[in-house]
């Protein structure tokens, strides 16, 4: 198993930025991609961007391309996801998991964070 735990979050206003990180623990030699998720209130859980361990390749959601940035720093098992120029609609609690192997970008999601809340005030 994989354990994830997120932190970075916080209260942000609307411009503003956001720099969310995520440390992978325990069988992390099994990792394939991280993948980093919102879900706001009232409203399904939204992917935000997913990146390949071994060589760095990302996948974005269109919805944030071009305001969002993930990265990862194998060495220390850590996933990150940079936002800027946030918006109200940005507030979400944001998760990041670990991708199973097969289909890219990544459709498939076996371990999960516990959240971190991040606010954008207007």
């Amino acid at each position: 198993q994989v354990q994830l735990v997120e932190s970075g979050g916080g209260l942000v206003q609307a411009g503003g930025s956001v720099r969310l990180s995520c440390v992978a623990s325990g069988r992390t030699f099994s990792i394939y991609s991280m993948g980093w998720f919102r879900q706001a209130p009232g409203k399904e859980r939204e992917f935000v961007a997913v990146i390949r361990w071994n060589d760095s390749r990302t996948y974005v959601a269109d919805s944030v391309k071009g305001r969002v940035t993930i990265s990862r720093d194998n060495a220390k098992n850590t996933v990150y996801l940079q936002m800027n120029s946030l918006k109200p609609e940005d507030t979400a609690v944001y998760y990041c998991a670990v991708g199973d192997r097969g289909a890219w970008p990544t459709r498939k999601y076996d371990y999960w964070g516990q959240g971190t809340q991040v606010t954008v005030s207007s």
